[in-house]
Parts: structure tokens; C-alpha cells; sequence
């Protein structure tokens, strides 16, 4: 007997659908439109091709930022991952110890990303700023306006700081979901503190960490109000990362034609590394089922 499938379900969510493909694909055919022009005025355009794609690529400036922006991607996700791994299995499991624990961590996560710029620029201010002030009294030069390591160490900081929490939030939802019957099974066999971690948690925080790595990735990568309330891209040109540089060419230049296409290459590099990501980890996991099986 063949099942039948009610799908009048997909009615409800249609129109949801409909509004965010019509919200998705009107301002990316807009793009694509103006990266294929030179837009002069209302009324004066003229087909360029790929020239601006080819402007875009070769540009030293926009080069620069790239990797910048994949340093900072890279060192964040270095960072971010294990300490909110560590952080989520070092949490309380249950009382309200847990509770207050899970409200104070979540906190940052509660600030707006310009405000976080502001107050790590206060924190760091070597007059009134907790940070600045405590690193001069230890006899440190410490200068995020002039030293450009200064900056980056600080942008670092303040996103570790701020996006942490979320890393760990996941990794605890994770850790909470593994059912009691495996850590009960580990203790009769004597099995270490390590090798819980290992052969138990870790494999099960798998699907949580691609969501972490992902969701982590595409915003530090799409980073703009943080560093940009912090040190304007400065020193010089040192913490100008792409979203800052996009933002100029549009808004402060008006560069329509160039930002457009700047605007799609930035698109696909973003789609094509969450991609590499995502399938990399899911080989390492479909790799440790097959070892396993074996």
C-alpha cells in the first residue's frame, strides 16, 4: 500500500517563501545589472562588460583588504572555536548556577555591534579606558591610532569578546543533547576525561561546530561597525577590511558600477569558502564513521 503525503503544509509557508525570494533575487539582479555598467547619471549608462570585474580583481587596495580579511577570519575562527568548546564544557549542567551562567554569557551578544566598537574604544583609551590605562601603568606603549598591531589585537579581542558567547551556546546545546547512557557506559569503562572528549562529545558536536564555523565565518567576514567604530580602518589603511572598503566605493564615492561588481566578487568568495568549509568538515565526519564502522 502506497503512503500518501500530505503536503498542504508548504501552502502555509508559500507566501513566506515567495516574499523572500522576490526580497533576495530583485536586489542581487540590481547588482548584477549596475556591475555591468558605467553609471554617469539617471539617464546615461554604457555597457562595460567585465571591465569593472577585471578593475576590481586587479586592484592592489582591494587585494590588501582580501587578506586582511582572511587573517582576521582565520585568527577568529582559531580562537573562537575551541575557547567556546572549552567554555561550554566547563558550564554547569543543571541548578541555577546554570541558569545565571547561561544569562551572564549571553550578555555581549545583547550589544549592538556599533556600541561594541564604542566601548572597546573607551576601554582602551590610555586616559580614562580600564585597558589603555592598566597597560601604560605596566610600562607598555600601547596605542591602537598609531601601532597597527595594537589595532589588530585589539579588533581581535573585542570580537572574541563578543561573538564567543555564541560559539558557546551551541557547543552547549550540543554537549546537553548527548544522551546520559554514553557518559554511563564511559565511567564503567574507566574511560579518561580525554577520551570522553574525544570518542564521545567531540563527534557528537560535530553538525553544532559546521553551524559554528559557518555562522562565525560568513560575519567576520562581512565585519563593518566593529572595527570601523574602533579605528576608522586606521592606522593608515591597516584594519580596512572589505566591508569598509565596499562601503566607501558605494556610499562615500558613489562608484555604483565598480561597488556592484566588487560587491558580487565579495558574494561569491563568502558562498565559495562557507562551501569549502562546510564540505571539509562533513568529510572528516563521514571519514570517522567509515573508520569507526570498520
Amino acid at each position: 500500500m502506497n503512503k500518501v503525503y500530505n503536503n498542504r503544509a508548504w501552502l502555509l509557508v508559500l507566501p513566506m517563501l515567495v516574499l523572500v525570494a522576490f526580497s533576495a533575487i530583485v536586489p542581487l539582479m540590481t547588482v548584477v545589472n549596475y556591475s555591468v555598467q558605467d553609471v554617469l547619471g539617471a539617464n546615461a549608462r554604457f555597457f562595460t562588460g567585465t571591465e569593472w570585474f577585471e578593475t576590481m580583481l586587479n586592484d592592489p587596495a582591494l587585494q590588501a583588504a582580501f587578506l586582511r580579511q582572511i587573517i582576521f577570519s582565520l585568527t577568529i575562527l582559531a580562537i573562537q572555536i575551541p575557547l567556546g568548546i572549552g567554555i561550554a564544557l566547563i558550564m554547569p549542567k543543571r541548578g541555577w548556577q546554570a541558569s545565571a551562567v547561561l544569562i551572564l554569557i549571553t550578555l555581549p551578544l545583547l550589544i549592538p555591534w556599533n556600541v561594541v566598537g564604542s566601548i572597546w574604544q573607551i576601554f582602551t583609551r590610555g586616559d580614562i579606558g580600564l585597558m589603555g590605562w592598566g597597560l601604560r601603568q605596566l610600562g607598555i606603549e600601547y596605542n591602537i591610532t598609531r601601532n597597527a598591531a595594537d589595532a589588530w589585537v585589539t579588533i581581535i579581542l573585542m570580537d572574541v569578546w563578543h561573538w564567543t558567547p555564541l560559539v558557546a551556546m551551541l557547543c552547549y546545546s550540543g554537549l546537553r543533547s548527548i544522551p546520559e547512557a554514553y557518559y554511563q557506559a564511559a565511567r564503567i569503562d574507566r574511560a579518561s576525561k580525554w577520551a570522553v572528549f574525544r570518542y564521545i562529545q567531540l563527534p557528537k558536536l560535530t553538525n553544532v561546530l559546521v553551524i559554528a564555523v559557518l555562522l562565525r565565518f560568513m560575519h567576520s567576514f562581512m565585519i563593518y561597525a566593529e572595527p570601523f567604530v574602533l579605528t576608522g580602518g586606521g592606522p593608515g589603511s591597516s584594519t580596512t577590511f572589505l566591508s569598509q572598503s565596499l562601503t566607501t566605493m558605494a556610499v562615500g564615492q558613489q562608484d555604483l558600477g565598480p561597488s556592484a561588481a566588487f560587491s558580487i566578487i565579495y558574494f561569491l568568495v563568502i558562498l565559495l569558502v562557507s562551501w569549502v568549509f562546510y564540505t571539509a568538515i562533513m568529510n572528516m565526519q563521514k571519514d570517522k564513521h567509515s573508520q569507526g564502522g570498520a
